[in-house]
């Protein structure tokens, strides 16, 4: 992954997200640009696991992959999420950058190096906060672990709670079921 160490205008994000190839995600959290490639296979089979126990939970609610959602908190920002669940229907008619106000969980799985993971623990969990999505969720497959955060208050998450690959994790509400990651790889 490839951090710019320079702020870059909403403007000049979107053309560089334009003109970015298919096989890179472009993002723009708290006025940097992050670049990461497009996720690999165990990548999708993780947030299609979460996707489907949050769907059996409550048929209501649905798992959308790779969506791209405007994060309005410290700087406008543009967020490509592994998966965001929000009600059924939510994001019909919406532009590429959606509204985010109706998520009630953002997906983060951490790809690349150990050292890139860092953009899913710290930056984009700020960013979450910041912008008070209810809960953030990180697949960490370098950990081997899964970490939710929940409650946002003051641009911080006040909950976290974490399992290890094959442990239960007990969501918050508005879930309030545990999930298991006895699939997550």
């Amino acid at each position: 992954m490839t951090v710019a160490q320079t702020e870059v205008t909403l403007e000049e994000f979107e053309a560089l997200d334009a003109a970015a190839p298919e096989s890179l995600h472009v993002e723009l959290i708290n006025g940097r640009v992050i670049v990461t490639p497009a996720p690999d296979g165990d990548h999708d089979e993780n947030v299609m696991s979460v996707g489907d126990q949050v769907r059996a939970h409550d048929p209501g609610l649905r798992m959308y992959q790779e969506r791209g959602l405007a994060i309005p908190a410290y700087r406008a920002g543009r967020a490509r999420v592994d998966g965001a669940v929000a009600p059924l229907g939510n994001f019909r008619g919406q532009p590429s950058w959606a509204d985010a106000s109706a998520v009630l969980m953002v997906v983060e799985v951490t790809s690349g190096s150990e050292k890139d993971a860092d953009a899913d623990r710290f930056e984009k969990r700020d960013a979450y906060a910041q912008a008070a999505l209810p809960v953030y969720l990180v697949i960490d497959r370098h950990r081997g672990e899964v970490i939710v955060h929940w409650e946002p208050e003051g641009g911080r998450y006040q909950h976290s709670q974490k399992a290890v690959f094959g442990a239960k994790l007990g969501l918050p509400e508005p879930f309030g079921f545990d999930l298991d990651t006895s699939d997550l790889a």
